[in-house]
């Protein structure tokens, strides 16, 4: 869940250790997928292919199962044409939510995207209903605990052409627009600075709050969402109490 914010993060760290890896691994082989296929084999050329690779290894994903992805795409082995897809709607009480898919079925994917919102009650909307109210941004999630100060952090960030550097408990967040998120990325890393997470991000403009019975429906209709294998990225405009992540 990409609702941007410390405890959407927490959530993610979770998910990566319980039986949700194996969709994650799905998920960002289809990334691999489409990267391959957009820009060529080769992540030293293909610098979304290399953010992806970077973004499965933080996820402890196999280095047999990259290589098998980046086969599928060049024809090695069978191969699926995934097609991106974006879907935007209103949660309960009006909360934001957009929703990027790789699917090989478009219509198979809109039909339930728009069953998980009617059943949740709420709506799938038009292109662009809720956009407005997103901004791309690249971020770089640096745990601490890692031999760097506070103070070494804003350097680093203002050595990356970074935007902001947020500090929270466990780590630090990297904002950068997203022309210099890949050069920030390459900045890190070439500094031997560990990242839990390097990607492109949609940032809400503000949060809302939602009472208790809604919020358990949203927060089931993003499960649901989430669940769906040809689903990637789920991003919401919604406050996450720390306690529904703990």
């Amino acid at each position: 869940m990409s609702g941007h914010n410390k405890f959407s993060k927490i959530k993610n760290k979770k998910a990566a250790n319980d039986a949700a890896t194996g969709k994650i691994y799905t998920k960002i082989g289809r990334e691999i997928v489409v990267a391959v296929k957009e820009g060529g084999p080769d992540p030293n050329s293909n610098a979304k292919l290399k953010t992806v690779i970077a973004k499965a290894r933080a996820n402890n994903m196999p280095n047999d199962n990259i290589n098998r992805s980046i086969k599928k795409a060049t024809g090695e082995l069978s191969s699926v044409n995934y097609e991106a897809m974006t879907y935007e709607g209103y949660g309960p009480a009006g909360s934001a939510v957009i929703v990027q898919a790789l699917t090989d079925n478009k219509n198979r994917t809109a039909s339930e995207v728009r069953h998980y919102f009617d059943h949740h009650g709420g709506s799938l909307g038009s292109t662009n209903c809720v956009s407005y109210l997103f901004t791309k941004k690249g971020v770089i999630d640096i745990p601490k605990g890692v031999g760097i100060t506070e103070d070494d952090m804003m350097m680093h960030s203002i050595e990356a052409n970074a935007e902001d550097c947020v500090t929270y408990d466990t780590f630090y967040e990297i904002l950068t627009t997203p022309e210099n998120f890949e050069s920030a990325r390459q900045y890190f890393e070439s500094n031997n600075i560990p990242m839990d997470n390097a990607e492109l991000d949609l940032i809400p403009a503000n949060y809302i709050k939602l009472e208790a019975d809604k919020l358990k429906s949203f927060l089931k209709l993003i499960d649901e969402l989430e669940d769906n294998d040809d689903i990637q990225e789920v991003y919401h405009n919604v406050e996450l109490p720390e306690d529904d992540e703990e």
